[in-house]
């Protein structure tokens, strides 16, 4: 695929040297979504503002609407923001259209490499295309998905009894997908503390990318590709092969067993919710979260834990999550934009991210000995990004995205069909697809 360059004359001035500060102030906004980690991005960009004397100012989205507002604002060539924090699936199609600025020269002349990056976030979030050493973004936030689970409940002695009579085994942390649904089945319609309690929140959104976000932690592991590793666009027998079957059918019959009434159109907020409000034992989400979980009154501390995606036959993998920063071409001022870049690459930044909640893909920071007991949930981190595996990034990425939504929604939620059959047609949505934009 030919990959269009872009770069602004502004960029090529400040490439060719050190980035310089500038003597005056000048507003610089950064967009992103409206979470968790955007308020701690805030705080910590107090310190650039500070270093450099620019104005930071933020365009935070809620996420149902993020992907909307901010491609609408890219592909009208828009100015509002300076710096994005895309999702990863954008990287190609931004790339291709010319929205970002290519960063290997800057890069270089900054002493930034890519190998000081977890591998991963490189080609998740930085690389178009995948495979090659052309960089549109900075790993920005390493964000995968995981599982919460009530270890205070767990621990409770007379459910270990119940559980290991009626399983022969301990309740504990699940190695496999079936143990996490036997898991699940055990909890499900319990009543605990008064209370009748669930066994697990999965993403079942249909909108936007939930259901994808979260079937995809099951396709992975029972057999599902994207396609051939020798043709990529080769589709039939990858996408809906046997393995890929029963892994949507697992999720098919994960939902049905042991999720809580009325959970068809959940996502990150909702599984949160219900998770935070003691209805589930477990819950699928983001590893943005488990700083929130941790510090929770109710289910905070000890009383929580924390486990990477179990594996399934065809092995052990997890969905990538998580974002690239990187400079809008539209940009007035991609010389500070830049300049925040080379400040936020620092490895004294990246550590005060981790700190402050953010989670950081530079392996100095994820590799230092202190960092797997720095919080409860760290180890989790980091055995979940070694097992990563990502949706499409192509150019097309949100018709493909929109056709794998609608195809496995109306098998695992409204239970319409066989998985065969939604696989068998989402083979053919994205051979269409493809076909469209002459890949195939």
């Amino acid at each position: 695929m030919k990959t269009k360059y872009l770069v602004t004359a502004a960029a090529s001035a400040l490439i060719a040297g050190s980035v310089a500060t500038s003597a005056a102030a000048q507003d610089l906004t950064l967009c992103w979504a409206a979470w968790d980690p955007a308020n701690a991005l805030v705080e910590l960009s107090r310190d650039f503002e500070a270093e450099s004397g620019y104005t930071m100012a933020f365009e935070f989205v809620p996420w149902p609407n993020f992907a909307d507002r901010m491609l609408n604002e890219l592909n009208s060539g828009g100015q509002l923001c300076d710096l994005m924090i895309g999702d990863s699936q954008w990287i190609g199609g931004s790339a291709e259209a010319g929205h970002y600025i290519q960063l290997n020269d800057f890069f270089d002349a900054q002493g930034i490499t890519m190998d000081d990056f977890i591998p991963a976030t490189v080609t998740g979030y930085s690389e178009w295309p995948k495979g090659t050493p052309n960089y549109w973004a900075l790993p920005a936030f390493g964000d995968v998905v995981g599982w919460t689970y009530r270890r205070d409940w767990f621990e409770r002695p007379e459910l270990q009894e119940e559980f290991q009579a009626t399983y022969g085994r301990a309740l504990d942390v699940p190695n496999t997908l079936e143990e996490l649904r036997d898991i699940a089945e055990f909890f499900q319609g319990r009543e605990i503390d008064g209370t009748t309690v669930y066994g697990a929140a999965i993403y079942t959104e249909r909108g936007s990318e939930g259901i994808t976000m979260g079937v995809t932690n099951a396709l992975y592991n029972y057999g599902f590709e994207y396609g051939n590793p020798e043709s990529p666009y080769d589709l039939d027998g990858f996408v809906n092969s046997e393995g890929a079957v029963a892994g949507l059918e697992f999720y098919r019959s994960l939902y049905e067993c042991c999720t809580p009434p009325g959970s068809s159109n959940w996502y990150m907020s909702e599984n949160i919710d219900a998770y935070r409000s003691g209805q589930v034992a477990m819950q699928m989400n983001f590893a943005f979260i488990w700083p929130g979980v941790n510090a929770d009154p109710n289910v905070g501390g000890d009383r929580s834990g924390y486990f990477p995606n179990p594996a399934g036959p065809a092995g052990q993998f997890a969905q990538l999550g998580g974002q690239g920063i990187s400079v809008v071409s539209y940009s007035d001022n991609v010389d500070a934009a830049l300049e925040y870049i080379a400040w936020f690459a620092q490895p004294e930044v990246q550590s005060r991210w981790w700190e402050m909640g953010g989670y950081s893909a530079l392996r100095a920071v994820v590799e230092d000995p202190g960092f797997a007991s720095s919080q409860p949930y760290a180890q989790t981190f980091l055995d979940s990004k070694a097992i990563v595996k990502d949706f499409w990034a192509e150019p097309a990425y949100a018709d493909l995205l929109l056709a794998m939504q609608d195809r496995v929604h109306n098998y695992v939620i409204a239970g319409s069909g066989t998985a065969q059959e939604a696989l068998d047609g989402l083979v053919a949505d994205w051979e269409e697809i493809f076909e469209d934009e002459g890949l195939r």
